[in-house]
């Protein structure tokens, strides 16, 4: 054999050997073929941990020569100028297709926050072969599921009777259904216990690191070169530590400073009353006998108002706009999420006139009880904005425990003055449920670019302007529909993402399909924060599922299994069903998804109900029915036959 033949053996050995070391790592060796006058192959190897060029890869290649110059001096590639440089063109020209996101080699991930979000994100992370290191500010794991008897400054607060507003087949994770005899709707106390056994079962309490507070996270100095940021950290002993991490996921929920609108009201410095914002609300015991105004009538402020009514001398609710109210049991007294969030539904309500939606589904809603009479109705159409779950508040309204107001205007002395001039004195306490605002402090600055300094996001997950997408925001959203299947996927993409096995289109590219769907949504919600943050339930799981791979194929599913195929097209779109096929792949998935409605029965199943053993009606015998329907058809022929006579008979008299 030549020597030359013996190099160019050689450098084809180097290149199946990088394949075998590069393959998941995020960096990708690709094959150039030469053979313009020479017959021979080169290995070329595009990494974006340096300036895109082509790497020279054989046994002659030195090590301390920059990849730049080895490619020209490897011995393997008989290489005229031209030919090289026309190599060299193409791989830049593929990298400036990336520009700004080509692949850097990921293997740490840090995850900020140990609620719902970021225990998917560690489980994620560890699937995908990265290491993920976990701060968590508390002592324990489940976020703002965790209840505290006191509000801490910049973490999530619950009231001690919440129970969540989505089903438990609906908002599970999508490899962990949860226990078959928990309640379909649970307390918050349950679904702690729930996340208790994920984190068990998938063993990542090991990765968090408990009572230690993320300060900031910012790039390295060399982040456009290796998509680095630097994290510092404050641990349980008051110490400082400096880490640095490949990528970061970001799980610190929405729900941490509260907005406590007072300036928006006069004479609220006179006000004798207390103004708390529901963030601080715990239970109703303080407004026991008191009179009480709840300004707001999103879910918690719905669900605090039916609370506080049970014990207060009198509650008023003060909204500015209404809201359709749902209950959390459907027909048949059946979870209505499961119901209503289906594929069919989905598809009937992109094809049908919107308007014919919403007269549909008010009519249902108002033929349980009038929206218009209980003072509810808001001034939007049902499609436009998010229902309040609540399955009391009409009650409470009808026994008069709960007086409906229109929005508040102002504080007197000892009272409230409504925009409709109403005033209302005596009153002890107004209670905000105005809602939080979504703040980072510890991310850098230039992220927030918005207009009120919130972050721009594309897809409600990246941040379009950094060079490299090695930070995610995940569960910064709202939806009409529940958040954890939204999150997990949120993070089976980033983590694609991450290690450069998905890629994002460039910055404009971004920035417009932003502002393209906040116009969108701002004909529902007319202020643009609130625009920005919503997401369509299935059409924005499916986007991203489509991302990762994963996105079940309805075709292919209706002709290999047509029994999974209606469970997933016409039953409830539970997680499940991004666990069919694709990268993550569960083997119990088709399993979960046929035995979904058991689950949502068996708590149920707690007393033995008697079967009623009824007669079967004469109406219903075989025979009769035969009979009926042969009499009804012989008369519907006599009838017919005497018409034809009697045109006959006209025909023939003219």
């Amino acid at each position: 054999m030549s020597d030359r033949r013996r190099r160019i053996t050689r450098a084809e050995e180097s290149h199946s050997a990088l394949v075998k070391l590069t393959q998941g790592r995020g960096v990708f060796p690709v094959l150039v073929s030469t053979s313009l006058k020479q017959s021979h192959t080169r290995t070329a190897l595009m990494c974006s941990s340096c300036p895109p060029c082509v790497f020279g890869v054989c046994s002659q290649s030195s090590g301390s020569v920059p990849p730049f110059c080895s490619a020209l001096i490897c011995p393997a590639a008989s290489f005229s100028s031209v030919q090289f440089f026309l190599v060299f063109f193409v791989c830049c020209n593929f990298s400036l297709q990336r520009i700004g996101q080509r692949s850097v080699m990921v293997r740490r991930a840090a995850v900020v926050g140990a609620g719902s979000s970021g225990l998917a994100c560690i489980k994620i992370c560890v699937d995908e072969g990265l290491e993920p290191v976990c701060f968590e500010s508390s002592d324990d794991i489940g976020g703002m599921w965790r209840f505290k008897e006191s509000p801490v400054p910049e973490q999530s607060s619950i009231y001690r009777s919440l129970v969540v507003n989505t089903s438990k087949e609906m908002m599970c994770f999508s490899d962990f259904p949860m226990p078959a005899e928990y309640p379909n709707y649970m307390h918050h106390s349950q679904l702690l216990k729930y996340f208790r056994l994920y984190a068990e079962h998938f063993q990542l309490l090991r990765y968090i690191n408990f009572q230690t507070t993320v300060r900031s996270v910012t790039q390295r100095p060399d982040f456009s070169l290796s998509g680095q940021w630097d994290i510092v950290t404050i641990n349980r002993d008051g110490e400082e530590e400096r880490h640095v991490f490949d990528a970061v996921l970001v799980c610190k929920g929405p729900n941490t400073h509260p907005v406590l609108p007072l300036s928006d009201f006069p004479g609220h410095e006179t006000f004798s009353g207390r103004c708390l914002h529901s963030w601080e609300y715990k239970d109703a015991d303080a407004c026991r006998g008191k009179r009480v105004v709840v300004v707001g009538i999103g879910n918690s402020g719905g669900d605090i108002a039916v609370e506080i009514s049970r014990s207060a001398d009198k509650t008023f609710l003060s909204t500015r706009q209404g809201a359709w109210v749902m209950s959390r049991a459907s027909t048949s007294g059946l979870p209505v999420d499961m119901t209503h969030i289906t594929r069919l539904n989905n598809m009937l309500t992109l094809l049908l006139p919107k308007t014919l939606v919403n007269w549909t589904t008010e009519r249902a809603l108002n033929h349980k009880y009038d929206h218009g009479l209980y003072g509810l109705k808001p001034r939007h159409r049902f499609l436009d904005q998010s229902p309040l779950i609540n399955d009391d508040l009409p009650g409470r309204i009808l026994q008069g425990a709960v007086v409906m107001r229109p929005n508040l205007k102002g504080f007197v002395e000892s009272g409230v003055v409504f925009e409709d001039g109403t005033v209302e004195g005596n009153i002890d306490a107004v209670l905000f449920c105005t809602g939080y605002i979504g703040k980072f402090p510890f991310l850098p600055p230039a992220l927030s670019e918005g207009i009120h300094e919130e972050l721009i996001l594309y897809k409600r997950l990246f941040p379009p302007s950094l060079q490299h997408p090695t930070l995610a925001i995940v569960g910064h959203f709202r939806t009409k529909g529940p958040v954890m299947p939204i999150v997990e996927m949120q993070a089976r993409w980033a983590v694609k993402v991450f290690s450069g096995l998905k890629h994002l289109p460039s910055k404009e590219k971004m920035l417009e399909v932003i502002e393209t769907e906040r116009q969108r949504m701002m004909k529902s919600y007319p202020c643009p924060r609130q625009a920005a943050f919503q997401v369509d339930y299935i059409p924005y799981l499916d986007f991203m599922a489509k991302e990762v791979g994963v996105l079940p194929n309805l075709l292919t599913l209706l002709l290999r299994d047509p029994q999974l195929w209606v469970k997933v097209f016409f039953g409830p779109c539970t997680p499940y069903q991004y666990r069919l096929t694709g990268p993550g792949q569960w083997a119990g998935a088709r399993h979960a998804i046929l035995s979904q409605w058991k689950r949502v029965a068996q708590p149920f199943k707690t007393r033995a109900v008697p079967e009623l053993k009824t007669k079967q009606s004469v109406l219903t015998l075989p025979w009769l029915l035969t009979f009926g329907g042969s009499v009804i058809m012989a008369v519907l022929c006599l009838k017919l036959s005497f018409q034809c006579f009697r045109v006959r008979d006209i025909r023939l008299t003219g």
